[in-house]
């Protein structure tokens, strides 16, 4: 059983016959160059004498869209002697603030599944009951139960969401493309259940242990419709199962009683609501024998099938099973095909068989199978909808290297291997330090009395798969990078563009990006940047609309990632606000009749200030209706805060002016971009004519002298400002003049401090360096802060300054009393509890009560948070 040295393991030919993975009578396959697999950081428990986490039997976990990772651990109580089954959450940036719930579960949790949004977890259990958590505040580290079902006493063993009817197909062959419409396509696909008007219906599917399968529908006024289903008329033990979605609107159901000589029953379920009541109708469809079981070689050697998984929960036409002895597995995959039946010549003759009229059988027929494995503990599937047919094998080959195309295994060897989903050869690997075999015989031996080795007992997929996490058998949580290369090496261009293309897709999805910035190292944020940029600005305006405040944050988070761009990290953040801002004020403009045209006052405002280039702020402002700019006084004087901010940067960005030349001041790139400096002279005017109404509301300025008006001033600057690079293609220098003229703005008014970026804790810089990161959970760690972290020094507040609300501009003092919430991502503070009460206000707050600016989930804070 030794492990041959690596300069012996030839590797697999591209296209050739498949190496088998860790065979027990062949090499294993080689370590390619560059890191296929390695570990980032690992967070285990913090070792109690009374109490202690454990590894629960079996043990699951799911990972959703919004890199939130949950799993499952029997907290064991030393004096009671009794186990609490919790359900822990954790966002990737920050492993070791772990939410942990005692959840309620009698027996222990079989199944945990995430909804399709990221924010609503089920978990099931043992006993039957099935419960689902959602979200408190929109606070990633604060879940409650809200609703739930049951089946008295009947472990469920399969569990699923119902389908929305949302899928988008990934072209990976068409990456090159120029239109995002192209890569990315929206697949024609039938929600499992439809309310009036077409509109989806929430709900789960389970199925049990006696064959047994339970729909829960979740209804618009809150409750819960439940019925159960027998899946045949000849009920039988269910050990293993699976749910998968036809484009139709049906449920597949896959079943195995786990002997390996029995048959894979596959089971057809429609799903209705009739009168009031969910009616369950199930019909059966063509079963499967393993092929191991079938062959006289192996008919006997693997007598349990441990393992069985659809290829993707929308794609019921391919399954993955893996049958097992008590030291080796074998993986076999399956597709079922339309195959013609044959017509005999009688009836040729009699009525000849044309095109379309031939008779069709659905029939289950074998990809490719793997040869003796060590014995598997776990799979993880890719979450990436690459729809890839049988026929796709050759495109399959041709961009083997692209990560979506792969499945993890992982052994009880402590090895975790990549293969193809469909032709299960080997793309990656990796080797823990326990699966290191040795050679010599006596080793081995003392080896095998030494007791089990540690492996995974879950893992899952990121939904880029460029990220695996592993439970282990001592409950460890670890978190595996996986090359976009997949190990192999090549050309920057193409690793680059492997980054960009899932980057985009988690531009148009909307899902959070954390795992892509893995990969990304210093040296590739300033092309990924500007590819991202060229990419989308290929896009048609109104998708270029919908994606202007995903792209700005997706910059920000890579330009974190290198020295040389940290500084544009804040500008980044700047323009996410004044977006915001700009999109507020101008919605509470309103016109002065209801007959009015097409175009809101805040379009006209935008066309007006567009067109007049006149220095002047008075002669823009009459040419507006100023009577559609007329608010109550309580709402202008609430918005004082937002207001002053955009004064305070207006005369911070002229005041830098002269010193433009240098591209690590923060708002360098404010002063060449001609729509941020439009919508900071838009909002010039409105607050310009708010102030005749509520002069308080107007924008606190410390000035030399009494009589200089502070707005015309910097109105009259910005606007020259503005004409130099208003044009995207023809930006000229500003003239001396300008640059005079700002050179006097610091004698001429006080020059406020900008309250650049909030303390970003996360620990995505701290992994540049590819070192491992060993974490505690609970326990912030004290790590020494990546060169790249040092650079934010000058950017963010010192500790023990006064901290800032960076959504409401509210001083909150040193040492805040009021309970506030940071962003997972930017570390964003906010408030929890709004103290306005001003519906403008409101608006302002909802716009960020499920997302922080950039995106990221909403953490609750200590009191005492430093």
């Amino acid at each position: 059983r030794g492990t041959p040295p690596a300069a012996d393991r030839g590797p697999p030919a591209p296209g050739g016959p498949r190496v088998p993975l860790g065979s027990r009578r062949c090499p294993r396959p080689p370590r390619v160059p560059g890191a296929a697999m390695d570990l980032a950081y690992v967070c285990e428990w913090e070792k109690k004498p009374k109490s202690n986490h454990c590894p629960s039997v079996p043990l699951v976990c799911a990972w959703s869209c919004r890199n939130l990772i949950a799993f499952t651990t029997d907290l064991r109580n030393e004096e009671e002697k009794d186990l609490t089954h919790m359900v822990h959450i954790i966002d990737t940036e920050h492993p070791w603030d772990v939410y942990s719930v005692n959840s309620g579960h009698t027996e222990v949790i079989t199944c945990l599944e995430w909804d399709q949004s990221g924010s609503r977890l089920l978990s099931a259990d043992a006993d039957g009951h099935i419960k689902c958590w959602s979200m408190t505040d929109h606070l990633a580290n604060s879940w409650e139960n809200t609703v739930g079902s049951m089946v008295e006493g009947d472990p469920v063993v399969a569990l699923s969401w119902l389908h929305n009817g949302v899928k988008l197909a990934l072209h990976v062959e068409k990456s090159g493309a120029p239109n995002f419409g192209e890569k990315f396509s929206r697949v024609k696909f039938s929600p499992s259940l439809t309310l009036f008007g077409g509109k989806p219906m929430e709900g789960w599917i389970a199925v049990t242990i006696s064959g047994l399968v339970t729909v829960s529908l979740l209804k618009p006024n809150g409750q819960v419709l439940t019925s159960t289903e027998s899946l045949c008329r000849l009920r039988c033990r269910v050990a293993l199962a699976d749910v998968a979605f036809t484009g139709g609107g049906n449920i597949v159901v896959a079943t195995s009683d786990g002997s390996s000589t029995s048959p894979v029953q596959f089971y057809k379920v429609c799903v209705s609501v009739v009168n009031e009541k969910c009616k369950i109708d199930t019909e059966i469809l063509p079963s499967l024998f393993m092929r191991c079981t079938t062959d006289p070689a192996r008919k006997d050697k693997y007598p349990a099938i441990t393992h069985l998984k659809f290829l993707a929960r929308d794609m019921s036409e391919q399954v993955l099973l893996c049958a097992s002895n008590q030291n080796s597995s074998i993986v076999e995959c399956w597709s079922l095909r339309k195959e013609g039946l044959p017509v005999n010549n009688i009836f040729q003759q009699i009525s000849p068989v044309v095109g379309d009229k031939q008779p069709m059988i659905l029939k289950w027929r074998i990809l490719s199978a793997t040869n003796d494995l060590d014995r598997v503990s776990a799979v993880a599937l890719p979450k990436l909808p690459i729809s890839l047919t049988n026929t796709d094998l050759k495109v399959a080959n041709d961009t083997k290297f692209f990560p979506g195309l792969g499945l993890a295994l992982a052994f009880h060897d402590g090895s975790v291997h990549i293969v193809h989903r469909l032709s299960l050869q080997m793309m990656a690997v990796f080797y823990s330090s326990s699966s290191q075999r040795p050679v010599d015989e006596q080793t081995i031996k003392r080896q095998r009395t030494a007791g089990p080795l540690v492996h995974f007992k879950a893992m899952q997929l990121s939904w880029t798969s460029l990220a695996l996490a592993g439970v282990d058998s001592h409950g460890k949580l670890s978190m595996l990078r996986i090359s976009p290369s997949m190990g192999h090496v090549l050309d920057m261009n193409m690793s680059l563009r492997h980054l960009l293309f899932l980057l985009e897709y988690c531009m148009v999805t909307g899902y959070d990006w954390w795992d892509i910035l893995l990969h990304v190292q210093p040296n590739m944020v300033q092309n990924l940047v500007e590819k991202l940029h060229e990419e989308y600005m290929r896009q048609n305006a109104a998708l270029q609309q919908v994606l202007s405040t995903r792209i700005v944050a997706m910059k920000a988070s890579l330009c974190k990632l290198s020295s040389s761009t940290i500084a544009r990290v804040c500008d980044y953040h700047a323009k996410l606000f004044l977006i915001a801002i700009s999109c507020t004020l101008k919605s509470l403009l309103r016109p002065h009749f209801l007959n009015t045209p097409d175009k809101s006052p805040g379009d006209r405002l935008t066309e007006i200030c567009s067109k007049i280039t006149d220095i002047d702020i008075d002669k823009v402002m009459i040419n507006l209706k100023t009577e559609e700019f007329v608010l109550e006084m309580t709402t202008l004087q609430s918005l004082q805060q937002l207001i002053q901010w955009v004064g305070d940067f207006v005369l911070y960005l002229l005041a830098s002016l002269p010193n433009q030349g240098s591209s690590v001041r923060p708002g360098h790139s404010f002063l060449r971009d001609g729509a941020s400096l439009g919508m900071f002279r838009e909002l010039m005017v409105v607050i310009r004519i708010w102030g005749l109404l509520k002069p308080s509301c107007l924008p606190v300025y410390t000035a030399t002298s009494d009589t200089q008006d502070s707005m015309s001033l910097l109105f009259r600057l910005l606007t020259k400002l503005w004409l130099c690079c208003r044009e995207e293609n023809h930006i000229t220098e500003p003239d001396d003049t300008l640059i005079d003229e700002c050179c006097l703005l610091p004698s001429q008014l006080l020059i406020p401090n900008i309250d650049w970026l909030p303390i970003n804790d996360g620990i995505i810089s701290k992994l540049q360096n590819k070192q491992l990161v060993r974490l505690q959970f609970g326990k912030a760690p004290g790590l020494v802060g990546h060169t790249v972290s040092s650079q934010f020094d000058a950017f963010v507040r010192a500790p023990g300054q006064p901290k800032i609300d960076h959504l409401r501009r509210l001083h909150l003092g040193a040492y805040p009393t009021e309970e506030c919430k940071s962003c997972t991502r930017c570390g964003c503070v906010t408030m929890l509890k709004s103290p306005n009460k001003v519906t403008a206000v409101k608006q302002w707050e909802q716009r960020w009560i499920k997302n922080c600016l950039c995106g990221g989930l909403w953490r609750r804070m200590p009191l005492s948070y430093s």
